[in-house]
Protein backbone atom coordinates (compact mmCIF):
# COMPACT_ATOMS: atom_id res chain seq x y z
CA UNK A 1 0.00 0.00 0.00
CA UNK A 2 1.55 3.32 -1.10
CA UNK A 3 1.30 6.23 1.55
CA UNK A 4 -1.15 7.90 -1.07
CA UNK A 5 -3.60 4.74 -0.86
CA UNK A 6 -3.45 4.67 3.03
CA UNK A 7 -6.29 6.25 4.91
CA UNK A 8 -5.54 9.40 7.50
CA UNK A 9 -5.66 8.40 11.50
CA UNK A 10 -7.45 11.32 13.00
CA UNK A 11 -7.02 11.22 16.69
CA UNK A 12 -9.43 12.58 19.33
CA UNK A 13 -7.76 12.54 23.23
CA UNK A 14 -9.24 12.49 26.14
CA UNK A 15 -10.17 10.07 29.32
CA UNK A 16 -12.51 7.42 29.05
CA UNK A 17 -15.74 6.95 30.90
CA UNK A 18 -18.71 8.96 31.65
CA UNK A 19 -16.93 10.65 34.22
CA UNK A 20 -14.50 12.99 31.97
CA UNK A 21 -16.70 12.83 29.37
CA UNK A 22 -17.43 16.78 29.88
CA UNK A 23 -13.92 17.90 31.02
CA UNK A 24 -12.24 20.03 28.74
CA UNK A 25 -9.28 17.44 28.67
CA UNK A 26 -11.72 15.74 26.42
CA UNK A 27 -12.25 18.46 24.03
CA UNK A 28 -10.15 16.60 21.24
CA UNK A 29 -12.32 13.78 21.71
CA UNK A 30 -15.75 15.45 21.73
CA UNK A 31 -14.63 16.50 18.26
CA UNK A 32 -14.10 13.32 16.43
CA UNK A 33 -17.77 12.15 18.06
CA UNK A 34 -19.15 15.19 16.16
CA UNK A 35 -16.67 14.15 13.03
CA UNK A 36 -18.03 10.44 13.00
CA UNK A 37 -21.70 11.70 13.62
CA UNK A 38 -21.56 14.10 10.83
CA UNK A 39 -20.10 11.64 8.59
CA UNK A 40 -22.91 8.99 9.61
CA UNK A 41 -20.84 6.33 11.16
CA UNK A 42 -20.18 4.94 14.72
CA UNK A 43 -17.13 4.64 16.89
CA UNK A 44 -16.79 1.04 17.90
CA UNK A 45 -14.41 -1.42 19.38
CA UNK A 46 -11.24 -1.07 16.69
CA UNK A 47 -8.65 -4.15 17.76
CA UNK A 48 -6.18 -5.14 18.57
CA UNK A 49 -6.06 -1.60 19.82
CA UNK A 50 -7.51 0.17 22.66
CA UNK A 51 -9.65 2.42 20.99
CA UNK A 52 -12.63 2.84 19.01
CA UNK A 53 -12.95 3.81 15.44
CA UNK A 54 -14.55 3.99 12.47
CA UNK A 55 -13.22 4.15 8.67
CA UNK A 56 -15.06 6.85 6.73
CA UNK A 57 -14.65 9.34 3.83
CA UNK A 58 -13.78 13.20 4.62
CA UNK A 59 -16.20 15.66 2.76
CA UNK A 60 -16.15 16.06 -1.31
CA UNK A 61 -13.15 17.48 -3.21
CA UNK A 62 -13.87 19.87 -6.01
CA UNK A 63 -15.00 17.75 -8.75
CA UNK A 64 -17.63 16.26 -6.58
CA UNK A 65 -14.89 12.77 -5.76
CA UNK A 66 -15.11 11.36 -2.15
CA UNK A 67 -12.23 13.09 -0.04
CA UNK A 68 -9.57 11.05 1.51
CA UNK A 69 -10.21 8.10 3.33
CA UNK A 70 -9.66 8.48 7.04
CA UNK A 71 -9.77 6.70 10.46
CA UNK A 72 -11.49 8.71 12.66
CA UNK A 73 -10.36 7.03 16.57
CA UNK A 74 -10.62 7.87 20.22
CA UNK A 75 -8.28 5.59 22.68
CA UNK A 76 -10.33 4.13 25.20
CA UNK A 77 -6.61 4.51 27.96
CA UNK A 78 -6.24 6.98 29.97
CA UNK A 79 -4.42 10.49 28.59
CA UNK A 80 -0.96 9.56 29.58
CA UNK A 81 -1.40 6.28 28.10
CA UNK A 82 -2.54 7.33 24.69
CA UNK A 83 0.13 6.08 22.78
CA UNK A 84 -0.27 2.51 22.63
CA UNK A 85 -3.60 2.66 21.33
CA UNK A 86 -2.45 5.07 18.84
CA UNK A 87 0.79 3.31 17.62
CA UNK A 88 -1.44 0.13 17.21
CA UNK A 89 -3.91 1.46 15.24
CA UNK A 90 -1.33 3.04 12.97
CA UNK A 91 0.27 -0.61 12.80
CA UNK A 92 -3.32 -1.85 12.15
CA UNK A 93 -4.04 0.16 9.37
CA UNK A 94 -0.53 0.96 8.15
CA UNK A 95 -0.31 4.34 8.54
CA UNK A 96 2.81 6.62 8.59
CA UNK A 97 3.33 9.38 11.24
CA UNK A 98 2.72 12.14 8.53
CA UNK A 99 -0.95 11.01 8.20
CA UNK A 100 -1.22 11.11 11.62
CA UNK A 101 -3.78 14.15 13.11
CA UNK A 102 -4.00 14.21 16.60
CA UNK A 103 -7.05 16.81 18.17
CA UNK A 104 -6.26 17.59 21.90
CA UNK A 105 -6.79 20.39 24.30
CA UNK A 106 -4.40 23.08 24.79
CA UNK A 107 -3.41 26.00 27.55
CA UNK A 108 -1.94 28.50 25.68
CA UNK A 109 -4.28 29.44 23.22
CA UNK A 110 -7.24 31.48 24.10
CA UNK A 111 -10.72 29.30 24.53
CA UNK A 112 -12.32 29.08 21.47
CA UNK A 113 -9.66 29.42 19.36
CA UNK A 114 -7.76 26.39 17.18
CA UNK A 115 -4.41 26.05 15.81
CA UNK A 116 -2.53 23.76 13.48
CA UNK A 117 1.36 22.93 13.16
CA UNK A 118 3.41 19.67 12.39
CA UNK A 119 5.81 18.49 15.04
CA UNK A 120 7.22 20.14 17.60
CA UNK A 121 7.50 20.08 21.66
CA UNK A 122 4.18 18.82 23.28
CA UNK A 123 3.98 21.55 25.88
CA UNK A 124 3.41 19.53 28.87
CA UNK A 125 0.55 18.14 27.58
CA UNK A 126 0.48 14.46 28.33
CA UNK A 127 -1.25 12.81 25.99
CA UNK A 128 1.78 13.86 23.35
CA UNK A 129 4.09 13.31 25.15
CA UNK A 130 2.96 9.39 25.32
CA UNK A 131 2.06 9.50 21.69
CA UNK A 132 5.36 10.86 21.12
CA UNK A 133 7.50 8.25 23.31
CA UNK A 134 5.53 4.92 21.30
CA UNK A 135 6.18 6.47 17.75
CA UNK A 136 9.33 7.43 17.74
CA UNK A 137 8.62 10.98 16.81
CA UNK A 138 7.44 14.08 17.39
CA UNK A 139 6.63 14.57 12.81
CA UNK A 140 3.19 14.08 13.32
CA UNK A 141 0.10 16.88 12.85
CA UNK A 142 -1.50 18.45 16.03
CA UNK A 143 -4.99 20.46 15.64
CA UNK A 144 -4.79 22.42 19.12
CA UNK A 145 -7.71 23.07 20.42
CA UNK A 146 -7.82 26.61 22.71
CA UNK A 147 -9.01 25.94 26.21
CA UNK A 148 -7.52 29.24 28.03
CA UNK A 149 -5.56 29.33 31.02
CA UNK A 150 -6.75 28.57 34.72
CA UNK A 151 -8.14 31.45 36.44
CA UNK A 152 -6.48 32.73 39.44
CA UNK A 153 -4.10 30.59 41.63
CA UNK A 154 -6.04 27.11 40.09
CA UNK A 155 -3.82 23.85 39.42
CA UNK A 156 -4.08 23.26 36.10
CA UNK A 157 -4.65 19.70 36.80
CA UNK A 158 -7.64 20.53 38.20
CA UNK A 159 -8.54 23.19 35.54
CA UNK A 160 -8.18 20.37 32.39
CA UNK A 161 -10.23 17.82 34.41
CA UNK A 162 -13.36 19.87 34.80
CA UNK A 163 -16.17 20.58 32.99
CA UNK A 164 -16.75 23.53 30.69
CA UNK A 165 -18.52 26.28 32.28
CA UNK A 166 -21.87 27.13 31.53
CA UNK A 167 -20.85 30.15 29.29
CA UNK A 168 -17.65 28.23 28.18
CA UNK A 169 -20.62 25.42 26.89
CA UNK A 170 -22.40 28.26 24.78
CA UNK A 171 -19.27 28.07 22.60
CA UNK A 172 -18.53 25.08 22.52
CA UNK A 173 -20.09 23.71 19.47
CA UNK A 174 -18.70 26.73 17.61
CA UNK A 175 -15.06 25.54 19.15
CA UNK A 176 -16.00 21.89 17.53
CA UNK A 177 -16.61 22.73 14.41
CA UNK A 178 -14.00 24.61 13.93
CA UNK A 179 -11.76 21.97 15.29
CA UNK A 180 -13.57 19.44 12.34
CA UNK A 181 -13.39 22.12 9.61
CA UNK A 182 -9.33 22.24 10.69
CA UNK A 183 -9.46 18.83 9.87
CA UNK A 184 -11.43 18.50 6.75
CA UNK A 185 -8.52 22.09 5.60
CA UNK A 186 -5.84 19.99 6.52
CA UNK A 187 -6.66 16.78 4.63
CA UNK A 188 -8.11 18.69 1.45
CA UNK A 189 -5.34 21.32 1.08
CA UNK A 190 -2.61 20.51 3.47
CA UNK A 191 -1.56 22.65 6.13
CA UNK A 192 -0.23 25.89 5.50
CA UNK A 193 -3.92 26.43 4.01
CA UNK A 194 -5.83 25.39 7.20
CA UNK A 195 -2.96 27.22 8.83
CA UNK A 196 -3.43 30.61 7.23
CA UNK A 197 -7.39 30.44 7.24
CA UNK A 198 -7.36 29.38 11.38
CA UNK A 199 -4.59 31.62 12.29
CA UNK A 200 -5.56 34.51 10.64
CA UNK A 201 -7.78 37.18 12.30
CA UNK A 202 -11.78 37.28 12.58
Amino acid sequence: MTSEDSPWLVVGLGNPGPRYAGNRHNVGAMVVAEMAAAAGVRLSAAKPARAVAAETRLGVLPGGRPGPRVVLATPLDFMNLSGGPVSGLMKYHRIEPERLVVLHDELDIDFGAVRLKLGGGEGGHNGLRSITKSLGTKDYHRVRLGIGRPPGRMDVADFVLRDFTSTERQELPFLLGDGADAVERLLHSGLEAAQQHHHSPR
